[in-house]
């Protein structure tokens, strides 16, 4: 009887406590937000098992600029074409540099500015790059044939180069992505890639990085020490509140921003959500979005939105901490397109991601403003976004 009692009591205390966890879930408040300022995109991409963040967002950013400089509205650039380009000159130098150098999936915006200013662009249809079965990117089995590739030509076991190697792997890459067209038809205009770039007006050198640390000197600029900033390309460095500051300007003034940042962070929800009340690291699964923000949705959720709370006041000293540290790590690429505000005034940054429809919001994170204070590797933007005292310090025209 003593052990029925027992046993009840337990059912009916958590009986109690499910219920109460139920509603206080039921009563926690939902963010709402207002759009204050929103400019064009394109439609969401999936990069699904892919590590090509870096390249879906610069295209995706680089389709908004063609939006924002001709007017066309209906422009879908080809990633695959710029990530086999990517492949082939990061093996290259991974080889000229007798391996010491990250050859992996991951890269950087500047990459893709580097590959359309010597190779030009192409539409997605005509090269949609899965020659591999699948309808949608899956990359590892490409990446490891790739990285045992080049390890083995490293290994150089003729003590000489031969001159195949380079066409070794070009056979790689196309056999999996396709060949890269020497020229294609849009609209009955025949185009070469490089035409084609300069049809849609894309202009590489207009674009700047943009970075804040204190462990190179401000208003100079620096290659960012990450890893898939393997071309070594610099950013111009500014302080926090000036790099907050280029970035409203920018969104204000009809520009869009290709954003650099890290998604490892609980704040960081499967559910469109990006705050900083808390700064855990999340597991890691086998698509890109479960690789830094998991799989459990209900929970992240819940971590989010169980109150609407005053985020953490981020200063100069934490950004630099958190990337000192590694604490705040180069993981993900995004664009950042618009500005909303929560029913609490906060602003948050409209970010355009690279996961399909995923979250609440189908596709679109809300970033809030101390998120992107704190957990920005850096950004790529118009030169002309820049506020003019800004560009003057850094002596950009």
């Amino acid at each position: 009887m003593k052990r029925f009692f027992i046993i009840a009591l337990a059912f009916l205390s958590a009986s109690v406590m499910q219920a109460y966890a139920q509603e206080q879930k039921d009563s926690a408040p939902e963010y709402e937000f207002t759009v204050v300022k929103e400019n064009p995109i394109s439609s969401i991409k999936d990069q699904h098992r892919s590590g090509t963040c870096w390249c879906f967002s610069a295209l995706s950013f680089l389709e908004s600029e063609i939006m924002r400089i001709k007017g066309y509205d209906n422009i879908d650039l080809s990633e695959m074409y710029v990530v086999g380009k990517s492949y082939h000159d990061r093996a290259v130098k991974f080889v000229r540099l007798d391996g010491h150098l990250n050859f992996a999936a991951g890269s950087s915006f500047g990459d893709v500015l580097h590959v359309i200013r010597d190779y030009g662009i192409v539409p997605q249809d005509v090269m949609p790059g899965l020659n591999y079965g699948t309808e949608k990117p899956e990359h590892f089995e490409m990446d490891a044939a790739l990285k045992g590739y080049v390890d083995a030509i490293v290994k150089n076991p003729n003590s000489k180069l031969t001159t195949a190697w380079l066409n070794g792997l070009d056979g790689i890459i196309k056999a999996y992505l396709g060949e890269a067209p020497a020229e294609f038809e849009v609209d009955g205009t025949v185009y070469t890639p490089e035409s084609y770039r300069d049809w849609l007006g894309i202009n590489p050198d207009d674009y700047v990085s943009i970075t804040s640390f204190t462990h190179h000197p401000f208003y100079t600029s620096f290659p960012v020490e990450v890893c898939d900033n393997w071309r070594w390309d610099y950013s111009y460095n500014v302080p926090m509140d000036e790099m907050m500051e280029i970035m409203y300007n920018a969104i204000e003034n009809g520009y869009t921003i290709a954003w650099g940042s890290d998604v490892s962070e609980k704040g960081f929800t499967r559910n469109g959500l990006g705050v900083v009340p808390e700064t855990e690291q999340s597991a890691a699964g086998d698509s890109d979005q479960a690789k830094w923000i998991g799989k459990d949705t209900e929970k992240k959720a819940e971590a989010a939105t169980a109150a609407l709370p005053a985020e953490m006041q981020i200063t100069q000293e934490m950004r630099q901490d958190g990337f000192d540290r590694k604490t705040t790590t180069d993981d993900h690429g995004m664009q950042i397109y618009g500005i909303a505000k929560n029913q609490n005034g906060t602003n948050y940054f409209m970010v355009k991601n690279s996961w399909g429809d995923a979250g609440k919001y189908k596709g679109i994170w809300y970033v809030s403003d101390a998120f992107v204070r704190f957990k920005t590797i850096n950004f790529v933007v118009h030169k002309d976004a820049l506020p003019k005292d800004i560009q003057k310090k850094l002596g950009i025209r």
